[in-house]
């Protein structure tokens, strides 16, 4: 079965931008097919972040194991009239061969240290650079995004509900799976429920209502479809005359052995309108029933009804969280560290990648909380670090069996855990400290001086 990447095989070695194709010839011709190392990392954080959630490895693993050229983009590439025959056939042969180590999906990781090295003969490396950056950009933001609202929410019960307003399909299936990861129970699109095992949850939408001559009949058909799991909409109309009508309904289900497991708002003022449906269900002797509200939601109106005591149980969130919408992009950059064992840089000004392939250290105290993390060579050892540069691909392959998304999740919720709360505010939190080592610093240093150096020879 091949793997559920985002586009079809056959066309995997032609998603890459241009430059590193005609690089790719370049390279070719000047005989530079030597080993390199790209380093993947975020810059700076976006407005209010103070963390990073890892995600996307794992589909950049199915496409470097699936890394190739078909005829048909061959062909592609030559009516173009920009490449060589030498290089086209060099590109018909092409497959992933090199190394990876990354973070895993579901560890917490900081601004600037590498989630993930890729080391490979260079046209490989180079090549793979744009889908690298295209999945884990995105999945980062949207793992990050999801775990604040599981912190802004605690307690409650959060479904994904993206699907309909997120960036193409490959983006709603993506929303579902990271928000999983950061802590949400379930999402509404059954494709990825039934991909990625996550449960699947929904209720009913407007049309559903409107298309009985009335809402109290549009509640009993669907509490007769669904009697064992009946969530019944209350805002197609007016929400309390809705809550009024779903109480009777619910006297109906509990003569027949059966709950009304809960009632839905979907726009309003949710503060208000929880507190006087939960008035009108606890009156009628139905405590059990649960509120679910949904609509516009993201991790600051979540805190907000959250902390004013709104008696809201389940978020169904969508749209804001779906697109990341407060910080929906991020300033990630994969930067070429080692070419043929030279450690390289890049000195743009506020661009600096610092040289050499690296491992992240990550210190605690001794309860158990982060302390620091350090970012060092690659063959450094720091006694008491935790090295979070994990080998996950050699030779072209996985060194180990694919992590079940249940698996990423405890990751994540272990390390969330283990974060002081300061970092986890939703507005302005302080950054939490990533220092480089004293031998990065020196070689950075030198590798800096070797640089003006050969531009004056």
């Amino acid at each position: 079965m091949p793997p559920p990447l985002p586009l079809p095989p056959d066309d995997l070695g032609l998603f890459t931008d241009l430059y590193e194709l005609t690089m790719a010839q370049a390279f070719y011709q000047q005989g530079m097919l030597a080993p390199a190392t790209f380093s993947l990392f975020i810059r700076n954080y976006p407005p209010d972040r103070g963390y990073f959630v890892s995600a996307g490895l794992e589909d950049v693993l199915d496409y470097l194991e699936n890394l190739r050229f078909s005829p048909a983009s061959l062909d592609y590439l030559r009516s173009t009239g920009i490449f060589t025959d030498d290089l086209l056939q060099y590109l018909s042969k092409l497959r992933f061969t090199g190394s990876v180590r990354a973070i895993p999906e579901g560890r917490l990781f900081f601004a600037n240290e590498p989630v993930l090295e890729v080391t490979a003969p260079i046209i490989e490396a180079q090549l793979s650079e744009t889908f690298i950056i295209n999945q884990m950009n995105f999945q980062v933001l949207l793992a990050s995004k999801a775990a604040r609202c599981c912190w802004a929410a605690p307690g409650r019960v959060i479904s994904d509900f993206a699907t309909r307003r997120t960036h193409g399909v490959d983006a709603a299936l993506k929303m579902a799976r990271c928000g999983y990861i950061a802590g949400f129970q379930s999402t509404s699109n059954v494709l990825a429920a039934q991909r990625y095992g996550i449960p699947p949850a929904g209720t009913m939408a407007h049309s559903f209502i409107t298309s009985f001559p009335s809402e109290s009949e549009a509640f009993r058909a669907y509490a007769a479809a669904f009697p064992g799991r009946t969530v019944l909409l209350l805002d197609t109309y007016d929400t309390i005359e809705g809550a009024w009508r779903a109480v009777p309904v619910a006297k109906e289900l509990e003569a027949a052995g059966r709950r009304l497991l809960a009632v839905r708002l979907d726009s309003g003022d949710f503060a208000d309108l929880s507190r006087r449906v939960r008035r009108i269900l606890d009156e009628a002797g139905l405590e059990y029933v649960q509120i679910l509200a949904s609509g516009g939601l993201d991790e600051f109106e979540l805190e907000s009804l959250v902390k004013g005591g709104a008696p809201i149980d389940i978020f169904g969130v969508g749209t804001k969280v779906g697109v990341s919408a407060d910080a929906p992009y991020s300033d990630m950059a994969d930067k070429l560290v080692v070419y043929d064992g030279r450690p390289v840089m890049k000195l743009s000004p506020g661009k600096v990648s610092p040289p050499g392939a690296k491992q992240v250290f990550r210190l605690r105290d001794e309860s158990g909380k982060f302390l620091r993390d350090i970012i060092a060579r690659e063959d450094e050892r720091l006694p008491g670090g935790e090295r979070l540069l994990e080998p996950v691909m050699a030779g072209g392959r996985r060194t180990g069996p694919q992590p079940t998304l249940d698996e990423m999740r405890s990751r994540f919720q272990q390390d969330f855990q283990q974060l002081d709360d300061h970092h986890k505010r939703l507005r302005n939190p302080p950054r939490y400290p990533v220092v480089a080592s004293p031998s990065l610093e020196r070689l950075t240093l030198q590798v800096q001086d070797q640089i003006a150096s050969a531009e004056q020879e």
